[in-house]
């Protein structure tokens, strides 16, 4: 089958930045997934996508889809003719409508006797029928959250679409889409090259855009030329380092057809401001790169791109210079005026924003994360004062001008202006740090101060919102309830904090008022516990581990943690099969036979056989050895001291008769078992994992 390059681009009105990306990977998935659904064969998918235009090119194109055999059932043999051999209406019915005569028909041999078919081959479309039709329902499945309109056309998309580009090999695909006639045209950089460029075939398009038309189209090469482009300016420049941040970076990206990078200067006065709220105000408002020096510390430069080559680069930075200055003056003028209030004085402000309806306002929530922190730091040996002051402080500093105007330093500003109220420095530290971690992978708080802040801040929000019948729900967490439990859990675990959940939750319980839930504290500390399934997942240890552990319901994080981690180990372990399946085992006879109830008390004089003799006296020994390690929470050297019991479990199961006609004998078979069962249990619910076959 013969195959040809495939090549769709549209031309549009400058595209919003940020969507850019998103945008190209949509259009590109939903063409190839067209392709795949209609079963033609294709080779290399490439995208392209610059801020005016969208492409996708195909390479190694079929140029119709295969030919497929199609087969019909028809009726029986036996039902299709009559006694004299005549075809009866089930037979022509069925050949009627399908448009064939009966003896065109074949016979098909089965289990279940003979019937008529009929086959034949579908000829593939050509693909150049179907093109059209897959790229209209790409781009009619965009993510757009607001399509617009435009003219008084009726076609609707994120921006004004103004050209179409479609070739399959050299020939263009001749059939309209979004009200555009498809040619083989596309139109060059805005100002350096403002004229239709040809494209002859879909190999030459980027070629044809950057040689002649000043428009590197291929989004991952422009964001790299972007990136080695800042970082050389930097040092040339300065002898410093541009600070990139990935996500700027795809912005600056998303605005540029042919980036220059150009060095602007800021004045040395700006440099007081806290660094972050200066990033800030040019991350956000201008889109510029920062450069620092050898030491970190901030350099008065910034680093624009600009979309243009100018012939006087001068004038260009001169403008951004002149932009940026006002920016800079807010920053200042917002840090100068918020260091005038102290944070103390800003606290009876924070009554009139409303945390949630139910639960009240921040001020009500900072009282009562106040009350919790306080607990809290008393049981992890950290100074309750401290942590009950940051705690009243932790929102004052949103409802500071620099908060309300760049809403991403919350906490940054609160350990500023902190510090220059001559606050502690764990009380400071405390305010910038309450918010870790913020995502996954991010720094833990580091001092124990701001753990109990942090934990108490997030526990509050999860207490009270459960109290009041608003856990999350399937996608919908508008509070980042399952953030905030991933983030108490690992404080917990990798500051090693010896605390309960359950304690935990139901301090906080106690400083609400008309909690409408019932047992609030424990609903909160099974959905917290939930929680550990996805973290150890992306640790690689298996949900059966986690299960065994979780069916104990431990509800001390870093003992639960140790647990699993012991659990995994001895999963390993050679005789970890046999022991889970015994412990299965063991299991089921004790359900069967009341459990609990039956106690574990062994009498060594009902001991018969010499299976069971061996491993009383094993269990006893065990018992001894690893009780004391369970109590120290060293579960991993207890585990893999109780895999030693394989050898005796084994013989046991095979040598003795556990359900003995004597009761009493059986009774006491079954405390033995019981006995070993409790051991196990004392980590986890080994009988979860999987067994040995």
């Amino acid at each position: 089958m013969a195959t040809q390059d495939f090549l769709v681009e549209l031309g549009v009105e400058e595209l919003p930045s940020k969507s850019l990306k998103p945008l190209s990977d949509a259009f590109t998935q939903g063409i190839t997934k067209g392709l795949e659904e209609a079963g033609i064969v294709f080779g290399k998918v490439e995208s392209f996508a610059a801020p005016r235009r969208l492409a996708v090119r195909i390479r190694d194109l079929a140029d119709a889809q295969p030919d497929k055999p199609i087969e019909k059932r028809g009726p029986a043999v036996k039902a299709a003719f009559d006694d004299a051999g005549n075809p009866t209406r089930a037979l022509t019915g069925f050949a009627t409508s399908l448009g064939v005569t009966p003896d065109q028909l074949d016979t098909l041999e089965t289990d279940k006797g003979a019937w008529l078919v009929y086959r034949t081959v579908e000829q593939g479309k050509p693909t150049v029928d179907l093109l059209s039709g897959l790229v209209e329902n790409s781009l009619a499945s965009l993510p757009i959250p607001k399509r617009m309109r435009w003219g008084a056309h009726r076609t609707e998309f994120v921006r004004p679409v103004h050209w179409l580009v479609m070739l399959f090999g050299n020939k263009v695909i001749d059939a309209p889409i979004m009200g555009l006639t498809p040619g083989n045209k596309t139109l060059g950089h805005r100002f350096h090259c403002p004229k239709e460029l040809i494209i002859p075939t879909p190999a030459d398009y980027e070629v044809v855009l950057e040689q002649e038309g000043y428009v590197i189209a291929d989004f991952a090469k422009r964001r790299e030329q972007i990136r080695a482009g800042v970082s050389a300016l930097a040092v040339a420049e300065a002898d410093g380092e541009a600070v990139i941040d990935e996500d700027l970076l795809d912005e600056v990206t998303g605005l540029n057809e042919w980036p220059v990078p150009l060095m602007g200067r800021f004045e040395d006065r700006f440099l007081k401001v806290p660094a972050e709220a200066l990033i800030s105000s040019m991350k956000e408002h201008q889109k510029y790169f920062h450069v620092v020096n050898a030491s970190g510390q901030m350099l008065p430069l910034f680093i624009t791109v600009a979309n243009i080559e100018s012939k006087d680069p001068s004038q260009v930075i001169s403008g951004n210079e002149k932009v940026i200055r006002p920016r800079l003056s807010d920053a200042a003028f917002f840090y100068e005026t918020d260091r005038k209030t102290r944070l103390e004085d800003r606290v009876d402000r924070l009554k009139p924003i409303v945390f949630q309806d139910k639960l009240g306002s921040i001020y009500d929530k900072s009282v009562r994360v106040a009350a919790l922190a306080k607990k809290i730091a008393s049981a992890i040996g950290s100074d309750p004062a401290l942590a009950e002051r940051a705690a009243m402080l932790a929102k004052t500093d949103l409802v500071t001008e620099m908060v309300l105007e760049f809403s991403d330093l919350q906490g940054i500003m609160g350990q500023y202006y902190a510090t220059n109220d001559g606050e502690p420095a764990d009380v400071a530290k405390a305010m910038n740090e309450q918010y870790m971690p913020r995502f996954a992978k991010d720094s833990l708080p580091t001092t124990l101060t701001s753990c109990a802040l942090a934990i108490a801040d997030r526990l509050d929000s999860l207490v009270g919102l459960f109290g009041i019948g608003q856990p999350p729900s399937g996608t919908r967490d508008p509070f980042a309830l399952r953030r905030a439990s991933l983030g108490v859990l690992r404080i917990i675990i990798e500051r090693e904090l010896p605390l309960d959940l359950q304690t935990c939750c139901e301090w906080a319980e106690e400083n609400f008022n008309g909690l409408t839930g019932e047992g609030t504290a424990s609903q909160v500390v099974d959905y917290m516990l939930d929680r550990f399934r996805a973290h150890y997942d992306e640790q690689g240890i298996s949900a059966e581990v986690y299960l065994a552990v979780h069916a104990r319901r431990p509800t001390r994080p870093l003992d639960f943690d140790r647990r699993v981690k012991a659990v995994e180990a001895f999963r390993q372990l050679p005789e970890a099969l046999a022991l889970a399946g015994a412990n299965k085992r063991v299991s089921n006879i004790l359900a069967k036979q009341g459990g609990d109830s039956l106690g574990e008390t062994v009498n060594s004089n009902l001991l018969q056989d010499t299976a069971e003799k061996t491993l009383a006296a094993q269990i006893e020994q065990q018992a001894e050895k690893v009780i004391p390690l369970f109590e120290q929470g060293d579960y991993a050297s207890a585990l893999q001291s109780l895999a030693t019991l394989q050898e005796p479990v084994d013989s046991f199961f095979n040598d003795v008769m556990v359900m003995a006609e004597d009761e009493a004998v059986r009774d006491n078979r079954l405390a033995l078992l019981n006995r070993l069962h409790n051991l196990f249990l004392r980590v986890a619910d080994i009988s979860l994992l999987p067994a040995a076959g």
